[in-house]
């Protein structure tokens, strides 16, 4: 992955409304309007959330009829994931090392 790109999935993923977002679309596909009544702001700021996301690759739209779903798209956090894994990886082990 390019680094432009990564950095616009680590600035999305560092946003607590986003990274509830994602766990909400990872459950299902869902419209705009069905995610905005799940929070207290705004369609517009749902909305905002989810270009940023968009923007990173983390969520894909698909409009059927006047509406707009949407769902995740993991394989951007795959690289996050094996980063915490090879910066947390070796350290658990020498945690479990001093303990034992």
């Amino acid at each position: 992955m390019p680094a432009s790109q990564q950095q616009q999935v680590y600035t999305a993923i560092a946003d607590p409304t986003r990274r509830h977002i994602i766990a909400m679309l990872a459950r299902q596909p869902t419209a705009v309007k069905e995610l905005a009544d799940r929070f207290e702001i705004s369609r517009p700021a749902v909305s905002k959330h989810l270009r940023v996301l968009k923007d990173a690759r983390l969520v894909t739209e698909t409009k059927r009829g006047r509406q707009r779903i949407y769902a995740t798209n993991p394989e951007p956090l795959q690289e996050v994931q094996q980063w915490i894994r090879s910066f947390w990886g070796s350290r658990l082990q020498s945690l479990k090392d001093l303990v034992e």
